[in-house]
């Protein structure tokens, strides 16, 4: 342990320069978890949605072949733009991270958690993988557009190829003449109306120099109503069935009010009609106050399987109580049916249902760790590297931590969460997708090598400004418990302490757990071995939602590690 703990200070004291003095270490022996929401259990020719639960927004889905891919939104943290493997469009495994090389992609440095990559869609044609994305803001480049490629959606990707575009949400589209389309979403031509008058747009791409070529075309001109001033008409995908292009698009921004809707075109640079039924998709005609509500549903892609049904993956949210909810937006999965030559995925006026019949696929193998449903499951981190489900608040320039027998080793940082997004250095977090709304998870750690100033343990984070920490803390005066907070920018950056339990001397082992029943927070801690005892009791995890913290992400948690006697907090 010491010898490993002089390896990371000399690491740190070299490549950081924290003015000269040695960090200790903190070792997390493993994070346990376990959720359950409850809701009706689907029995064999069913599933639940949703199919990714936590924070997998912004969901896009091909089949290539027998097999389907999937790639999500992952804003500020590291490694970014998950992907995802499966067979039945039901059962989904990760294969990887598009975005997971340090050099790869300079984004965080100093932005907010709510900034980076945005909106992924993942594509297929002549044997490539192609990942069309948004990055807001990249050091040196500010807001833009780049497409990476890979010849197998495990990886690796490609590094980004940046594209002369403007706006956002790019999608690509490989006709059956073999000529590539790219549509997105930008400022329309001619004045803006409106705050969120946005238009969108489709214009050539060159699969081989991965450039757009030709004229930009307006495709749609603020939405299916430019009379009602349809607000940020976005996040769009074309597709071809029965002779016709489709293009499908987003309304209403990403909250309550979003709704999917529908145009389509004999050509596919237009003119696109929309359909009389729109929207496609939406729950925001529905009644606020009905029980279990599935919200915020839109932007949405269909899928064609291989039977020749069809399917839409696309984002909700489920609130607990008003529109709070932790979990960020969610990947749903649902049939679509095709009426008078227009794709309906629900009709208007009807909720998102708990279960739903399975495709008529061959089930695909159980992921080794769940994505949805009630799941329990323990990370000991004794790989060579991070799981891919696990991330970091932004790629790190330096070591600061290392993983193999033992389990995960981390040098505290000077640097507290709430200053994350402020240019200050790293802060050491290793953090895992909250998925559930009723969920306890714990880490377990030797505090042994920490030192005065030191803290390490389980964090809770919404973002900068909201977040908690149950920590054991070394300090001059000995050792302790301490239950930070905070609960916006007027509270210190480390969190404002809402509990402590003094120690008589530092354990050799200390598991610190957190048990979520949303809104309802309580914190709890063990020492060496012994039974469980309270931390803190009847706190309100509210806080952490995206309705009272703001934002559109959601929790994560995970291991720790801070040196609040070098920050300024």
């Amino acid at each position: 342990m010491q010898r490993h703990a002089a390896a990371l200070c000399t690491l740190l004291v070299l490549l950081l320069a924290i003015g000269g003095a040695c960090a200790g270490e903190a070792r997390f022996i493993r994070v346990d978890y376990q959720g359950d929401d409850g809701g009706p259990a689907p029995g064999a020719t069913q599933y639940a949605n949703p199919v990714l639960a936590g924070f997998y927004p912004d969901p896009s889905a091909i089949r290539v072949g027998d097999d389907y891919y999937l790639v999500t939104s992952s804003f500020g943290y590291f490694p970014g733009l998950p992907v995802f493997h499966s067979t039945d469009l039901v059962s989904w495994r990760q294969i990887g991270n598009a975005i997971d090389r340090v050099d790869q992609m300079p984004y965080g440095d100093g932005e907010a958690l709510s900034r980076g990559l945005f909106a992924a869609t993942i594509s297929h044609f002549d044997g490539t993988f192609y990942i069309a994305n948004t990055c807001f803001y990249c050091p040196g480049r500010g807001m833009g557009n780049f497409v990476i490629t890979a010849r197998d959606p495990a990886g690796p990707w490609s590094d980004p190829a940046w594209l002369d575009l403007d706006g956002i949400d790019p999608s690509l589209f490989c006709d059956d003449d073999g000529r590539a389309w790219l549509v997105n979403n930008g400022v329309p031509d001619g004045p803006m109306r409106y705050d969120g008058h946005r238009a969108i747009f489709i214009q050539q791409f060159d699969a081989k120099t991965l450039s757009l070529v030709g004229p930009r075309l307006q495709l749609v001109d603020a939405g299916v109503d430019p009379a009602s001033n349809p607000e940020h008409v976005e996040g769009p995908h074309v597709f071809k069935h029965d002779g016709w292009y489709y293009l499908t698009a987003a309304e209403g921004g990403t909250g309550e009010q979003h709704a999917q809707m529908i145009w389509r075109s004999r050509e596919v640079t237009g003119p696109y009609e929309a359909w009389t039924g729109n929207p496609t998709l939406t729950q925001r005609d529905l009644d606020p106050a009905r029980p279990d509500p599935v919200t915020s549903t839109g932007h949405a892609q269909f899928v064609r399987a291989q039977d020749d049904t069809w399917w839409a993956v696309f984002l909700a949210t489920r609130p607990y109580r008003g529109n709070q909810y932790n979990l960020g937006r969610e990947t749903f999965l649902l049939p679509v049916r095709w009426q008078d030559g227009w794709p309906v995925i629900l009709p208007r006026g009807e909720a998102v249902p708990a279960l739903s019949a399975r495709p008529a696929l061959p089930p695909g193998d159980a992921p080794r760790r769940p994505n949805g449903g009630p799941m329990a499951w323990t990370e000991s981190f004794d790989g060579a590297a991070l799981p891919a489900q696990w991330v970091l608040l932004d790629p790190p320039a330096q070591p600061w931590f290392a993983t193999g027998a033992g389990g995960l080793r981390i040098t505290p940082s000077p640097t507290p969460l709430g200053l994350h997004g402020t240019g200050a250095a790293l802060s050491s977090y290793v953090g895992h997708r909250l998925q559930h709304h009723r969920a306890t998870f714990s880490t377990t750690l030797d505090p042994g090598a920490l030192e005065a100033g030191e803290l390490a343990g389980l964090a809770l984070l919404q973002n900068e400004s909201a977040h908690m920490v149950a920590a054991l803390e070394r300090s001059a005066d000995g050792a302790a418990l301490v239950l930070l907070q905070r609960a916006g920018e007027d509270d210190p950056a480390a969190g404002r302490e809402r509990a402590r339990v003094a120690l008589p001397e530092m354990p050799a082992q200390a598991t610190l757990r957190f048990r979520l029943a949303a809104p309802r927070l309580e914190v709890d801690y063990a020492l060496d071995g012994g039974d469980w005892q309270p931390l803190a009791t009847d706190l309100d995890a509210s806080l952490l939602s995206v309705d009272t913290a703001g934002g559109f992400i959601g929790n994560t948690f995970g291991p720790y590690a801070v040196r609040l006697g070098h920050a300024g907090n």
